[in-house]
C-alpha cells in the first residue's frame, strides 16, 4: 500500500502493509507496524510489535507484541515481550522487561524497568518503578517513585509517594506524600498519608493527615 513513504525499511509478513505516506520506518517481523499508515520515525522488533499503530510516530518497540495496541501515541520505548500492550494514545513512557506497563492506555511519562513493574498502571503520569513488580497494582496514582522488588506494588490511587527498598510501602494502597526508605519500611501503611519511615521494616501508627 506504499504511495509516497520513503526510507523504511520491512522484513516479515505483513510488515508495514498497510502504510501509505509513513516515513523512516523499521519494521521485523510477522504484522510488525502492520496498520501503519502515516506514523514516520518508528521502529518495531517483534511479531506484532506496533502492529496496530496508525499515526503515532518516533515509539519503539523490541519484543513480542511490545506497543501491540499503539495507534496515535508518540515517543514511547518498549523493549520486553508484551511491554506497553496496551498503550493507545499515552506519549513519552519508557516500559523495559515483560509486562512493564502492561495495561497503560493514556497515562504519559511513566517509566518502569522490571517484569510487570506499573503493570497496571492505565493512565497515571509521572511514575517511575524500577524492579520487580514495583508499582504493580498502581492504576491511577500519580508523581510515585518505587526503586526495588515489589516497592509500593499494591497502591492503586495514592500519589506522590516515594519507596526504596525491597517491599517498601508494599501495602500502602490510596496514602499520599509518604516517604519510606529501607526494606519493608514502611509496612503497616495502608491508607495513611504524610508519613516518614526510614530503616529496615520502620513503621509509624496510621494516621491520615496530621
Amino acid at each position: 500500500s506504499n504511495t509516497t513513504g520513503s526510507y523504511n525499511s520491512a522484513y516479515g509478513v505483513h510488515a508495514l502493509y498497510l502504510n501509505t505516506t509513513g516515513a523512516n520506518n523499521t519494521a521485523i517481523g510477522r504484522y510488525a507496524l502492520r496498520q501503519n499508515t502515516t506514523g514516520s520515525y518508528n521502529t518495531a522488533i517483534g511479531s506484532v510489535s506496533l502492529s496496530n499503530n496508525t499515526t503515532g510516530y518516533a515509539n519503539t518497540g523490541c519484543g513480542i507484541g511490545s506497543l501491540y495496541t499503539n495507534t496515535e501515541g508518540y515517543n514511547n520505548s518498549a523493549f520486553g515481550n508484551v511491554a506497553l500492550y496496551s498503550n493507545t494514545i499515552g506519549i513519552e513512557n519508557s516500559a523495559f522487561g515483560t509486562y512493564s506497563l502492561y495495561s497503560n492506555t493514556e497515562g504519559i511519562q511513566n517509566t518502569a524497568y522490571g517484569y510487570q513493574s506499573l503493570y497496571n498502571n492505565v493512565n497515571a503520569n509521572n511514575n517511575s518503578a524500577f524492579g520487580y513488580a514495583a508499582l504493580r497494582y498502581n492504576i491511577s496514582g500519580a508523581q510515585n517513585s518505587a526503586f526495588g522488588t515489589s516497592a509500593l506494588s499494591f497502591n492503586t490511587s495514592g500519589g506522590a509517594n516515594s519507596a526504596f527498598g525491597e517491599q517498601a510501602l508494599f501495602d500502602c494502597t490510596t496514602g499520599n506524600y509518604n516517604t519510606a526508605i529501607g526494606s519493608h519500611a514502611g509496612y503497616t501503611i495502608t491508607t495513611g498519608s504524610n508519613n516518614i519511615c526510614i530503616g529496615f521494616t520502620s513503621f509509624v501508627p496510621e494516621i491520615n493527615g496530621d
